[in-house]
């Protein structure tokens, strides 16, 4: 194969289309009318009408516009300042319009010049099947979960429909979103703008997240103190949940910083990846302590020789050692105590040892979707009212059995196959072999992280590492044909 078929093959992108002023006409008519509703009803909701009105408009013309906008909002989506419905409707919100607008375009115009699945085999046969599977046999034990989910409004639906669109269809709108990324980046003459997408979405998130912090007054012994570990609910989510999408992003954009060439980029990469690194510590999760640590030593072991090792390892001590005490406090929690119970601040005795008889009952193919709400151990009251085993692989091996582990667990390195594959591809650009790189790190942290919490199914906290597979099945489809 010739260098410059496959270059040609890389680089093909399709017209965005022509009468852009059509398109500026309609977003600024139907931003009009959004922000009529708003004034007309009184609600900060005119801003989001309008923009999703925009957005929308753009969408019809090109759905690689509607891919971009996902990238960049999907990691603010996760905050409370992002509305879950518009106009009163359910299920309405700029997500689900831009997504809806994307996918049906794609459909509709993209699918018809594409030769690659829309679904690739592996993701839907070792991931998506098994989860919708074991979604379905959670509806079974609907009427057993413990009625305090309920009362006290942990869950959001009260049927076995409502579960079933809660633990199944609503993720599954994650992994959807990142082929519509993935079809995007297939037709787009360069992947780049999905991944400065994802860095300025991700630096959204830091600076809301600031700002929340500065309007609590809160101080860094008081955001580091146990009592404040459930701060972050009020911001949308949890501390952990945060701390794991901040070292995701921290280990794509540290590898793809090093490898760019352009000193504007670079430049705009340090940056970022400074907030970022203040992100992680204002969350004070021990768990993104860790993972950022992961992600630094593989960096340092990765493109250093030994020499430059050894000061890379020298540099982190140092910044460890000059760390603020809050910090340190938080990474030591009471390990002067001893106790593997008191240092996983209660998980093992109050939550992983009542579980584990459980992954017994059913071994092979699991109890269904979060069957820890149905769990023996919290009817007897054995352990803590919790609604995740905080760990994810017994999370995995209760809900889905050893057989769904084993098939999640294989998808997962299909796609460290698929990273380490474009991280060395001669046909990318430096930059882009850098971020599979950084990929391939931020899968060593995920599954380090899954030992204290997160889950191997789609979540929030693991929308950068789905962006990044979407950005990897849509270079895939672009990639000649041997």
């Amino acid at each position: 194969m010739s260098t410059a078929s496959a270059s040609s093959t890389l680089a093909r992108a399709e017209p965005t289309g022509r009468h852009a002023w059509v398109i500026a006409a309609l977003a600024l008519f139907f931003g009009a009318v959004g922000a009529g509703y708003g004034i007309a009803v009184g609600q900060l909701q005119a801003l989001w009408v309008g923009l999703s009105a925009a957005a929308g408009v753009a969408v019809l013309i090109d759905f690689r516009l509607g891919a971009i906008f996902l990238a960049a909002l999907l990691p603010v989506s996760t905050t409370i300042l992002f509305p879950r419905t518009l106009m009163g409707i359910p299920g309405l919100n700029p997500i689900n319009v831009l997504l809806a607008g994307s996918l049906v375009i794609y459909l509709l115009r993209g699918r018809l010049q594409s030769r690659a699945p829309f679904v690739p085999r592996p993701l839907l046969w070792l991931y998506i099947v098994p989860i919708v599977a074991a979604g379905v046999l959670g509806t079974t034990r609907f009427d057993d979960i413990y009625p305090l989910f309920f009362e006290r409004m942990t869950v959001e639906f009260t049927t076995w429909q409502g579960y079933l669109g809660s633990t199944v269809v609503k993720p599954m709108l994650l992994v959807i979103a990142a082929l519509v990324i993935g079809a995007a980046v297939a037709r787009a003459p360069k992947p780049e703008p999905y991944v400065a997408a994802l860095a300025i979405g991700a630096c959204l998130l830091a600076f809301v997240m600031f700002g929340f912090i500065i309007a609590a007054g809160l101080g860094l012994s008081e955001l580091s103190a146990r009592r404040s570990r459930s701060f972050f609910t009020q911001f949308g989510t949890h501390a952990n949940e945060l701390g794991r999408i901040f070292v995701t992003v921290y280990a794509l954009l540290l590898f793809t910083w090093w490898e760019t060439k352009q000193t504007a980029s670079r430049l705009m990469l340090f940056a970022a990846l400074g907030v970022i690194c203040l992100a992680i510590i204002l969350t004070f999760s021990r768990n993104a302590f860790l993972g950022s640590l992961i992600v630094s030593a593989l960096f340092v072991m990765w493109k250093f020789n030994a020499k430059k090792l050894a000061l890379g390892l020298g540099a982190t001590a140092l910044a460890v050692a000059l760390s603020p005490e809050a910090v340190y406090r938080r990474i030591t929690f009471r390990m002067d105590t001893g106790s593997a119970d008191a240092v996983s601040a209660g998980r093992v005795d109050g939550i992983w040892a009542p579980l584990l008889p459980e992954t017994l009952d059913s071994p092979i193919w699991g109890q269904g979707l979060n069957s820890i709400m149905w769990s023996d151990a919290l009817w007897s009251r054995a352990m803590d009212f919790v609604g995740h085993p905080h760990n994810a692989y017994l999370q995995a091996v209760l809900d889905m059995g050893v057989v769904g582990l084993a098939l999640l667990v294989a998808y997962y390195l299909h796609v460290w196959k698929g990273f380490r594959a474009l991280g060395s591809n001669a046909y990318l650009t430096p930059a882009m072999r850098g971020f599979f790189q950084g990929g391939c790190a931020a899968l060593v942290a995920f599954a380090v992280a899954g030992m204290s919490g997160g889950t191997l199914r789609p979540d929030n906290e693991n929308i950068p590492l789905w962006i990044a597979i979407g950005i990897m099945y849509g270079l895939a489809a672009r990639r000649p044909a041997s």
